[in-house]
This record gives C-alpha cells, sequence and structure tokens, in this order.
C-alpha cells in the first residue's frame, strides 16, 4: 500500500520531518510511505500562478498515485503553519489530488498537547470545498514533548507509543480499504481492498501485543501464552498426543501444510524443507505474518479472491495447478475452509502437493494410462476448467 508522507514545515530541521520517517521505517512491512518536503514550495499566490511548476506538480501526481496520504504537523499559534496552509491552497486552487483521497492526520510539537489544536484546524481545512479530503476521523497520534520522544536512532523511545501509533497506522489501512469499497463501481472484481490482508482486526485466539511483523513472532508468541511443549501431552478430539508427536505427525503429512486464520493471519506450516525445497516456499520468520507479508502485492486481488470464496460459504475448497515446477511434477495447491462445528469460517487448510507419484502408482497397479484431451481413461468423465481460479474440476 502506497502512501505518501507530507511534512507540515518548512523548517531544515523538523520534529515532523523525523516521525514520519520514523512510520516509514518502523511500519515498511505495513506501507509504503515516501516522505516529501513543502520547504522549497512558494507561498501561494493567486496572481502568480505556480500549479504547473516542477515542485508542485511533483506532489500533484504522487498523491494522485498514491492509495493514501498522511500529514505530520506541528502547531504555530495554536493553528498549522503558513507553509502548509500555502501548500494545501495550491493543491485545491487549479489542481484536486486530495480530492476524494483518504487522509490521516498525525503531529509532533513542544508542547504537552501534542499539536492538537492545529490537527483540529487541518481537519477543517483539508473538508473545505476544492480540498475534499477524506479524513479518517478520531485515532489522533498527538506526540507531546517532542524534544524528549526520540533517541539518539531517531527511533520513539516510549514502546506504548509506538504500539499506539501501530494501531493508527493499521486503522488507517482499513479506512483506505473501507474509502476504497464505497468509490469502487459496480462489480468490481478485485476484492483486495475489502479483504483485510494485513490482519489489522484481532479474533478472540489473536495474540495481542506482539508485532505480527517480527521475525521472532512465534517464540514471543510462545512465551506471552505460555504455550506447552515437548513431551506435554494435548488433549484431542479422539487421541492423546504430546507436542512432538504432533509435530512429527504433521511433517510427516505427504504434503507441504499451511494454516491462516479467519483474521488473514500466518500462524503455522509444517517445517520439514527449506524455503528453496520447498513446493511453495516458507521461512520460519514468516510464521506469524499477516497474509499480506507473504503474497506479492499483485497477487493480493487473487488471494482475496480465495478468501472470499471460503468465507463466504460459496466454496469450501478451492484447488489451482502449478505447471511451473515443470512437466515431471503435477503440483497442486488446495485451499480448504476450516470451520467450527456451527459452520463459522475458521481459516484457511491450505496443502500443497505433488500428486504425479501418486497417479503414476494407481497407473502401475491398474495397467491403465492417461490420454490426451482431457478425458480422464479410467472414468470417462470429462473436464471443465474454473476460469476465475485456474482450478480443473471433475465433473459429476
Amino acid at each position: 500500500m502506497k502512501i505518501v508522507g507530507i511534512v507540515g514545515s518548512n523548517a531544515d530541521f523538523s520534529y515532523n520531518r523525523l516521525l514520519l520517517n520514523f512510520i516509514a521505517k518502523k511500519f515498511k512491512k505495513l506501507i509504503d510511505v515516501e516522505v516529501l518536503d513543502i520547504k522549497d514550495v512558494p507561498m501561494f499566490n493567486q496572481s502568480n500562478d505556480q500549479t504547473d511548476s516542477d515542485l508542485i506538480q511533483h506532489l500533484n501526481k504522487k498523491i494522485l498515485a498514491a492509495d493514501g496520504v498522511i500529514i505530520a504537523t506541528p502547531e504555530y499559534n495554536h493553528s498549522i503553519p503558513s507553509a502548509l496552509q500555502s501548500v494545501l491552497e495550491w493543491l485545491s486552487f487549479r489542481i484536486h489530488p486530495l480530492d476524494g483521497k483518504p487522509v490521516m492526520i498525525v503531529g509532533a510539537s513542544y508542547d504537552v498537547q501534542g499539536s492538537s489544536r492545529s490537527q483540529l484546524h487541518l481537519r477543517q481545512v483539508l473538508d473545505a470545498p476544492g480540498v475534499n479530503a477524506v479524513v479518517m476521523p478520531g485515532n489522533e497520534f498527538l506526540l507531546g514533548e517532542v524534544h524528549k520522544a526520540f533517541d539518539e536512532e531517531r527511533n520513539l523511545k516510549d514502546s506504548e507509543t509506538t504500539q499506539f501509533l501501530e494501531s493508527c497506522i493499521k486503522k488507517f489501512i482499513r479506512f483506505i480499504n473501507v474509502v476504497n469499497v464505497m468509490d469502487s463501481p459496480d462489480g468490481m472484481k478485485d476484492l483486495s481492498s475489502t479483504e483485510d490482508l494485513y490482519a489489522t482486526g484481532s479474533i478472540d485466539t489473536t495474540i495481542e501485543g506482539i508485532n505480527m511483523s517480527d521475525d521472532d513472532w512465534v517464540e514471543q508468541a510462545a512465551t506471552k501464552t505460555n504455550a506447552v511443549e515437548g513431551n506435554t501431552y494435548v488433549k484431542l478430539d479422539r487421541g492423546i498426543l504430546t507436542v512432538d508427536q504432533i509435530n512429527q505427525f504433521l511433517k510427516s503429512m505427504p504434503a507441504e501444510l499451511t494454516y491462516a486464520d479467519s483474521n488473514n493471519q500466518f500462524l503455522y506450516y509444517n517445517y520439514k524443507y527449506e524455503a528453496e525445497d520447498m513446493l511453495a516456499a516458507r521461512r520460519p520468520e514468516q510464521v506469524g505474518n499477516p497474509l499480506a507479508e507473504c503474497h506479492p502485492e499483485k497477487a493480493f486481488s487473487g488471494v482475496a479472491w480465495v478468501i472470499q470464496q471460503l468465507r463466504s460459504g460459496k466454496q469450501d475448497i478451492v484447488r489451482t495447478h502449478v505447471p511451473t515446477h515443470g512437466p515431471d511434477k503435477f503440483v497442486v495447491h488446495s485451499y480448504q475452509a476450516v470451520r467450527d462445528e456451527d459452520g463459522n469460517y475458521l481459516g484457511i487448510n491450505e496443502y500443497v502437493r505433488d500428486i504425479k507419484p501418486t497417479i503414476d502408482w494407481y497407473l502401475e497397479q491398474t495397467g491403465q494410462q492417461l490420454t490426451g484431451g482431457g478425458v480422464d481413461a479410467v472414468s470417462g468423465a470429462t473436464s471443465k476448467v474454473d476460469t476465475v481460479s485456474g482450478a480443473t474440476v471433475k465433473d459429476k
């Protein structure tokens, strides 16, 4: 998700620039932030139109191309700086890149109130005719006494402040998705804006207080929940196994297994090979990540479509074949809905198999053979292709 961060000060040194740079660095796995300065933008003067200048057009194009905008404002005399007001006037004079654009406001100030009054004023400006930005309500991030807030490496010192900022960023992602859905035409096919692939929400089993993107999420989560391990027994529906036995049992499965919960958080895979030796690469440090961090952005729409099929109950299992492994493998990805006794969606059981060894064994045992033309020589059933997922489905 591409975000433009606008520094609301034209000063050579700005704590609000530090704040935006911190957001870009700390939350780079959630959002891609490009920080833009306004210090060289001329003051607004209708009689000397600078709309077509390189500086203003640069801002215009960057905002238009972004999914959302974060504006970081200091507070001068209970209001926003004149430089920021001037930029907003340029961006609402003959061009209107903020029209309908999701905007989040943050601010840092020497005062203990942390730019609260300037943020209120900025909301009013952004709501003005000609600007018409869609400003995220509430979720005010007010960084007071900013001269004490950063350490020598320009990171926020207080962990609770960082956690609150992270919650605001995640809510902004959800806000952008909501705005996109509202503005989308009827019959839209891209469901990535309706499915929260960044797992910004939570469910009953979400382990709170741990960054999903941390490489050691499993270790942190195990410590926080006092998770059992080793030879500790676990009572299952129809059996009792130790954790070690469960691990070995799952590793012995003739498939690569992955589980993601209904909040779209990747929670488990049966680790038995290194990523380069897997049919669908997984790495230990990915466990705990939101699904958005496990897929390239170009795949988001397809991932969201699969989840929506399962979540909505339209399908209980979606299958697709992956021909890129070569002619000596028949690799099938299966995505199966996990549901409780009442049918409530709990997540996805993804299992990936090369089915060619099984097919070869079956043909050898039966003396039968495959033929071309999409015909099953054993049953005579013809096949059809699911044009949405690319999965081959047998007629019944």
